[in-house]
């Protein structure tokens, strides 16, 4: 309809595969549009009379994207727009520029919750939390769930049974568009209401530790402590890129108090061929030394999926022994993002790729086995019921 209503507009629709670029949207239209608009095969391209084009391309890896870098397009749309990542939506989207006197350009978005865009979707229409020059008005979120798609409740009224009979998770995406859980996602038990805590001041006998996931593309570092009943608390969090190792070890330190070690994963120590030396050497010269951990992915994983399982307190009631301080934005953030690999479900996605080093570097600091405070808590330790725990975990001991 664009194309036919205003001469000579170019038009960018975009699938990440192939396969459905062309069964889902190629084959129909050429269908559709047979005796209005023209095919050519080669180029992937509708001409129709008045000029007007719609170019049909497919983006399976993320740099494919930088190809539309310095392209125009009136209009871009982006089919299962969750299925595309960040940056490739930015470096597409940076292509949606006016050919034509007097059209605005746009972009349309269609998808479901889940997929590795899930985040910055969410983050666009839904959380509507925006970044630098980022515009509120430039955003609008239109919601259609099955039951609004008439068309098909009249061709086939049973299909809503389909969704009904998904597993819990996918139920809550699919069927009543839940943006907070998705198809995909690895910690589907990671709840904000029972997983976070309000900071407050941790007891001086607790043991506290620090651990690091470093590169050149991040540097992230978790502060964590540890009760006298073995609960775990993230207190401090530095999520920073681009960080030189002298540069990381003056913000981790400026940051630390007397924590006892900085659990690190096994190939830091891997030296390299020019200097000989490791980044963990690097790091021990610049006065943060560090301690080796087996940083095995699927059992790391598996050992963070039972600290956040609620369990007995001993007051009645059951909690995580994980909670995080709400100050801890991004690995608050970053864990209910992670997704099953494809290729190994019990593993999770390294894609995209920013939101696994928080979790990594909880996942280290897991392995290295904290040991628990000594139980000496003071009465007048304001957390919730943290006398009641600590009296039943006595009469238990005894």
């Amino acid at each position: 309809m664009l194309a036919g209503d205003y001469p000579g507009i170019q038009i960018l629709f975009l699938r990440r595969q192939l396969r459905e670029l062309r069964d889902n949207h190629i084959v129909p239209m050429m269908q559709t549009l047979a005796g209005i608009a023209r095919y050519n095969k080669t180029e992937n391209v509708f001409t129709f009379p008045n000029g007007s084009r719609i170019i049909m391309a497919y983006c399976a890896n993320e740099i494919d994207a930088l190809i539309y870098q310095g392209q125009s397009y009136d209009v871009i749309f982006m089919e299962e727009a969750t299925q595309f990542t960040e940056q490739q939506m930015i470096w597409i989207t940076s292509a949606s520029r006016p050919t034509k006197e007097g059209f605005s350009p746009r972009v349309y978005y269609t998808c479901n919750p889940g997929g590795v865009g899930h985040t910055w979707v969410k983050r666009l229409f839904i959380d509507r939390q925006y970044r630098n020059s980022e515009r509120p008005e430039d955003y609008v979120f239109i919601q259609a769930k099955v039951r609004d798609n008439y068309v098909l409740m009249q061709r086939d009224p049973d299909y809503i049974r389909i969704l009904e009979n998904m597993p819990p998770d996918m139920r809550r995406a699919h069927l009543d568009g839940d943006w907070d859980i998705f198809t995909g996602q690895y910690f589907g038990e990671f709840r904000r209401e029972i997983h976070t805590c309000d900071p407050f001041p941790i007891p001086a006998h607790w043991t506290k530790y620090r651990s690091i996931d470093y590169g050149l593309d991040m540097l992230a570092c978790l502060w964590e402590a540890c009760d006298e009943l073995g609960n775990i608390y993230v207190y401090n969090e530095l999520y920073e890129p681009n960080k030189v190792i002298s540069e990381a070890v003056r913000g981790i330190l400026d940051r630390s108090s007397n924590e006892t070690c900085t659990y690190a994963p096994a190939d830091m120590w891997g030296r390299n061929r020019d200097s000989g030396k490791a980044q963990a050497d690097l790091f021990a010269e610049y006065g943060l030394p560090l301690v080796k951990v087996q940083n095995g992915r699927v059992d790391g994983w598996m050992n963070l999926k039972e600290w956040l399982k609620p369990v007995p307190d001993g007051t009645g009631a059951n909690h995580p022994r994980l909670r995080i301080f709400s100050n801890c934005v991004n690995l608050i953030r970053c864990i209910p993002m992670l997704q099953h690999d494809d290729k190994n479900p019990s593993d999770c996605a390294t894609e995209p790729h920013e939101i696994t080093h928080a979790p990594d570097a909880l996942r280290y600091f897991l392995d290295g086995r904290p040991r628990p405070a000594e139980i000496i808590a003071p009465k007048d330790d304001d957390r919730p019921g943290i006398d009641d725990q600590i009296d039943n975990f006595m009469d238990w001991g005894r």
